[in-house]
């Protein structure tokens, strides 16, 4: 997590990053009727029920239950399996250009890239989705944990292994990231709620407009130039 100044936040004082940090403001479209447009706009016979949508700064994406296909009753689990694959495939092909339209529509609404995937039961198949860089500075003893996960064959790069700790934590910290949505929520509907300050008021501090607060880090050092 990234705080102001670009200082890096560790765990063990306070959360994972320091008082300050934050999300990074963005001018992006609000997606509060999102669910309302996609259920006018999506076809009646696409899917079982309300799909379930999750959308983060870059990319939406719908996932929608899909009709089990008929099987005889003493149909096993590898076959039932297969039966649902090869649905989920008719359904991505059958609906591409309609699925294409209704992408374009979207992006031009709310700023994000459109994927879609499809379920049946416990069988789930995402199609094209963003793969999105992320650009951090892990210290050594963070670079030696990717680097045991590469050397012990978990993940085949230093970014497969964090993209692989990341799932992990999102798996097992589920709970905890659903409260910390909801608070993140709160405090963002109290803030639209708050005074606004007259511009007098949110002068920049010090003379002649240059901020002569004491670095809160205590540095003043050279910053360190990313590690390879």
């Amino acid at each position: 997590m990234v705080g102001r100044g670009g200082h890096r936040g560790r765990p063990g004082r306070g959360g994972p990053g320091r008082r300050g940090g934050g999300r990074v403001p963005t001018d992006l479209p609000g997606t509060d009727d999102l669910a309302g447009w996609l259920a006018g706009r999506l076809p009646d016979g696409w899917f079982a029920g309300t799909p379930t949508v999750t959308v983060d700064r870059e990319e939406i994406l719908v996932v929608g239950e899909l009709a089990a296909p008929n099987l005889d009753a003493d149909a096993d689990e590898a076959a039932r399996a297969a039966a649902s694959h090869g649905r989920i495939e008719r359904f991505r092909e059958e609906t591409r250009e309609e699925r294409m339209e209704v992408a374009r529509q979207a992006e031009h609404r709310y700023g994000r890239k459109v994927a879609w995937g499809a379920r049946i039961g416990e069988v789930e198949e995402l199609f094209t989705t963003l793969s999105v860089p992320v650009m951090t500075r892990l210290r050594q003893s963070e670079r030696l944990v990717l680097d045991t996960l590469v050397d012990a064959g978990v993940a085949r790069s230093r970014s497969d292994a964090l993209a692989w700790a990341v799932a992990l934590v999102g798996e097992h910290a589920s709970t905890w990231l659903d409260d910390l949505r909801g608070a993140m929520s709160a405090v963002d509907e109290l803030r639209t709620r708050g005074p606004v300050l007259d511009d007098d008021d949110t002068a920049t501090p010090g003379a002649g407009g240059v901020d002569d607060r004491p670095d809160p880090d205590g540095g003043g050092g050279d910053p360190v130039p990313p590690q390879g």
